[in-house]
């Protein structure tokens, strides 16, 4: 395959067969997708209808769990293709223009008095500027010869589309072209200079030139941005340690991550990521599972609780018994949505396309009746033939390579300077049509890092007091909530003494000495343990945790010092962006990993009656489906690992420029200034470029 043509030629010959309800060809895997019923039709039959279509398959064979490697491999050979394809369509591109500029020159110099080679000026010499042309665009229709065998197929199984426009064009051109060689070659034997002025102004080798560099540039500048889904799988891959250690007898062997079977033993320190998805044995610590869950605060766990592969230990040291590896992992199963994603998304068929599969049909039509009629009324066939090719060269649309990358360049050029990249025609083709956008909360709606929101001091100390106990506590703890309250200090210009003997109570809070005094910070659990009374603040706490924040209790050994609240805040324009959503008609979800009561509460503030919560990445990709089953074109805007499913699955995927890599290369638009009003923005972009691709197409054809 080497064009959306052939994709769709190969799913209109498998979706005949009886028994397939669905197929997806993917020209970026060179993959198919068929969902069919195994009583009605078999695989044999599907590859036959393939090759009936003019091309082969085979079916897939599915890697063996632990294949981490082998689909590295993969992975790497479809880079490898991808780069391939696109130096084959620059190299296209540069010969096609070193060819095209000379013969337009040649062409076109006569008409407009510019200086030209004395041995192509005159009658005499027409059959010399006749073949010069000719000899010039011979390498041009050879590098490009795929529209001919893309065109020509799609126009003899009777669905012509775009290729087979600018084949039968280009093809009349310089069929034409041969003919009028002879006719002067003749006439200029025969001394006939009537004849050698009529026809050495009836050239259109140029026009078959023209029309097959700009197309070809144009797909050039398309494919550029192909390879984006391998570059985003390739760090989802990167994301897994290569390596992992086991302890065998009770000594420490470090051993390649493929290697790893289930029920081994393995030991995970600080800082590591965790290699494979198990149960902790032994230890306790806190995990960063944003990659996986979205959570921006890292999560505590201890003996017989389970661990995600993939995920960072933060703090404390686990031994863990491996439960899943290879293909089975979290990690492995958000690569492969992804994957599946990408192949299974609908190819948005082309304007031009469409306007093609009519167009063709009319132009040859009426081709076919000028050369019958003239030909009835009684002139010859050379006559009428002449003004036949002639319809077809007209009817060729020259502009027609570049009306739609032009709107699209222009389209992103101005989102660029907005700050909105786009990275796919589709995208801006599908953008306009949207009825539901989805947003991921953490770091998309919110700021995605915890601040402090409230400080509330009891027992007659001052917030001056609060925070200094709190900063001087916080300041040996490397959790996300001390840094959030360290920063906040900093703000406040607070000075704060150091904390010695300090202890992480995994999962309560965190203690220490401070000028010989023992003070406390962590949750109500803890301070139930500790015997303090906190029932004169449950109230504010309690009200505090509805609206989505985390109370932390501060106390010294005899009371209740005060409570600090930390939230992931609301980003200044979240709630207007979504209102001129919602201005629109069109719905707004908020899906997220976290929490009911956090996700409600963000909710509730934004006015966002579509609330999708403690929803995990294969669920959320699961979600992005149901609400597209409903017939609605879904744009998905996340910042996440654990977005890269649902940004892939959605018919287009929004990421913002402050999230992670794999989120922007597995998204069809970045917003780089991570602003939601850009969504609102990249909407009406995709309404104006959209209008401007049909004036384009119109003025064109």
């Amino acid at each position: 395959m080497n064009c959306s043509a052939c994709a769709q030629s190969i799913e209109k010959s498998v979706a005949e067969l009886t028994g397939v309800n669905s197929v997806a060809v993917n020209l970026l895997t060179h993959s198919m997708q068929v969902d069919f019923a195994k009583e009605r039709t078999t695989v044999d039959e599907i590859i036959e209808s393939v090759q009936a279509a003019g091309f082969d398959a085979s079916l897939k064979s599915v890697p063996a769990a632990g294949s981490q490697e082998k689909t590295s491999k993969n992975l790497n050979s479809l880079e490898i293709k991808i780069q391939k394809e696109e130096v084959a369509l620059k190299n296209r591109v540069v010969i096609s223009l070193i060819l095209m500029i000379p013969l337009m020159y040649i062409a076109m110099a006569p008409m407009f008095g510019l200086p030209t080679f004395s041995f192509l000026k005159g009658p005499e010499n027409s059959v010399i500027f006749a073949f010069t042309q000719m000899l010039l665009t011979i390498p041009i229709l050879y590098v490009n010869r795929q529209y001919y065998q893309s065109g020509f197929k799609s126009l003899f199984k009777g669905s012509p589309n775009m290729d087979s426009l600018v084949a039968i064009g280009s093809s009349a051109a310089f069929v034409y072209g041969i003919f009028v060689i002879y006719k002067l070659a003749y006439a200029s034997g025969h001394g006939n200079l009537d004849v050698l002025h009529q026809y050495s102004d009836s050239l259109y080798f140029e026009s078959a030139a023209m029309i097959l560099t700009l197309i070809t540039l144009g797909k050039y500048l398309e494919a550029k941005s192909k390879g984006k889904t391998t570059n985003a799988i390739t760090k989802l891959m990167d994301l897994s340690p290569k390596t992992a250690t086991v302890l065998i007898d009770g000594k420490e062997k470090e051993i390649p991550l493929d290697q790893v079977k289930v029920g081994d033993i393995l030991l995970v320190k600080p800082g590591s990521a965790v290699p494979v998805d198990g149960r902790i044995v032994s230890g306790q610590g806190a995990f960063d599972e944003s990659a996986i869950t979205g959570e921006s605060i890292p999560v505590e766990k201890g003996e017989n609780e389970k661990v995600i592969g993939a995920t960072l230990l933060k703090l404390g040291s686990i031994t863990m018994e491996a439960e899943k590896i290879g293909d089975d992992t979290a990690i492995a199963k958000i690569i492969q949505l992804v994957q599946d994603a990408n192949a299974t998304k609908a190819p948005i068929a082309k304007l031009a396309d469409k306007i093609s599969g009519i167009f063709v049909p009319i132009v040859i039509g009426i081709s076919l009746i000028t050369l019958l009629v003239w030909l009835l009324i009684g002139y010859e066939f050379e006559f009428a033939f002449q003004l036949a090719i002639s319809v077809l060269i007209i009817s060729c649309p020259c502009a027609l390579g570049l009306a739609t990358p032009v709107a699209i360049m222009v389209g992103t050029g101005k989102g660029a300077s907005q700050g909105i990249l786009i990275k796919s025609a589709e995208a801006l083709e599908t953008l306009h049509e949207a009825d539901v956008v989805v947003f991921d909360k953490t770091g998309t709606v919110t700021q995605g890092k915890p601040q402090v929101t409230d400080v509330l001091p009891l027992n007659n100390h001052s917030q001056e007091e609060l925070l200094t106990l709190a900063a001087s506590l916080e300041s040996a703890s490397e959790h996300p909530l001390s840094i959030a309250i360290l920063n906040f200090a900093d703000e406040k210009n607070i000075t704060y003494p150091s904390v010695k003997k300090f202890y992480n109570h995994l999962g309560k809070g965190i203690s220490g000495e401070i000028d010989g005094n023992a003070y406390y910070a962590g949750n109500s659990k803890y301070m139930n343990e500790l015997n303090i009374d906190i029932s004169g603040i449950t109230t504010k706490a309690n009200q505090l945790s509805e609206e989505g924040k985390t109370t932390l209790y501060f106390a010294s050994q005899i009371e209740l010092i005060g409570l600090i609240a930390v939230a992931d805040p609301i980003k200044a324009n979240s709630k207007e962006a979504i209102k001129h959503l919602q201005n629109q008609e069109i719905e707004v979800y908020l899906l997220t990993g976290d929490n009911q009561r956090t996700a409600k509460a963000i909710g509730k503030k934004l006015n966002i009656d579509h609330i999708l919560a403690e929803v995990l990445p294969e669920e959320k990709d699961q979600k992005i489906r149901e609400i597209q089953s409903q017939n609605k074109t879904v744009v998905m805007v996340g910042d996440g690992i654990n977005d890269a499913p649902s940004l892939a699955r959605a018919d287009v995927g929004i990421a913002i420029g402050a999230g992670t890599d794999i989120a922007i290369e597995a998204a069809d638009i970045v917003l780089m200034k991570s602003d939601l009003s850009d969504v609102v923005n990249s909407i009406a972009l995709s309404h104006k470029t959209i209008t401007n691709i049909k004036q384009n197409l119109f003025w064109a054809f």
